[in-house]
């Protein structure tokens, strides 16, 4: 498979803190990356980096062969980027279709809201996000009558409401009972055939049953990358995570 993501020599510093130390990453178009590793290893502040939430000190990012380094959120959110953050921030007081709805509207041209065309052509759009994460039903509630399971499948189903080649989400289980885990597996794994993933997952057991290949991150800096397999029987994975244990 081609490579759809490149992260080349990424550092990120907060003040005296060294965030992330010189991170490479390769993320095959069509495939389920999961990042892992202990709490403030640089897991979530990849991800931004990624996505454009952080602006690397140094190192470049590239996406589907572009350089979007400096590039702003909203210029990679419209050439093919989600991002799910860990925080769910779902619209509490719109219906669950007008969160789906305005999801959608942020990637039209000014002219087409103005014509007033979004409800009435979105239509099809809104419920079909709806029915793949099992909320059609719901579609005229507020949102925040929704679990906290549902609003996470809300805000996911949001993020891939305008069709994006690459979704980024941070922990989308976090919070949620092993069945809405073991669902929302299952919700996720048909997007595959057209949408790459990357996530920050602590659930391992959900992670290994979920992902591809996993790159594991300590100190933020790159232990080892490869699939579950190889990262289980990797000397450094082992021998860091016994030093420590």
């Amino acid at each position: 498979m081609a490579t759809l993501l490149q992260v080349r020599e990424l550092r990120k510093t907060f003040g005296s803190l060294q965030a992330l130390d010189g991170v490479d990453l390769d993320v095959r178009a069509g495939s389920f990356h999961g990042l892992i590793g202990p709490n403030g290893s640089g897991k979530s502040t990849l991800l931004k980096a990624i996505a454009g939430a952080h602006l690397p000190t140094s190192g470049t990012v590239s996406f589907d062969g572009r350089d979007i380094t400096r590039m702003t959120p909203y210029d990679r959110a419209r050439i093919g980027m989600s991002l799910k953050f860990q925080i769910t921030a779902v619209l509490r007081e719109l219906s669950v279709y007008d969160n789906v709805l305005l999801a959608l509207q942020a990637n039209q041209g000014i002219w087409s809201l103005v014509r007033s065309l979004g409800r009435r052509a979105l239509q099809d759009e809104v419920m079909g996000a709806l029915e793949r994460f099992r909320l059609a039903d719901r579609a005229d509630e507020l949102a925040g009558s929704l679990s906290h399971g549902e609003q996470q499948w809300l805000e996911i189903s949001m993020a891939l409401a305008p069709r994006p080649k690459l979704l980024l989400l941070d922990e989308p289980t976090g919070g949620m009972s092993p069945e809405e885990r073991r669902v929302t597996g299952e919700l996720l794994q048909p997007i595959r055939c057209d949408c790459t993933l990357v996530i920050v997952e602590h659930d391992l057991d959900f992670i290994r049953d979920f992902c591809d290949v996993l790159t594991v991150l300590d100190q933020g800096r790159i232990l080892d990358t490869g699939t579950v397999d190889q990262i289980q029987r990797s000397p450094r994975v082992q021998q860091v995570y016994t030093t420590r244990a």
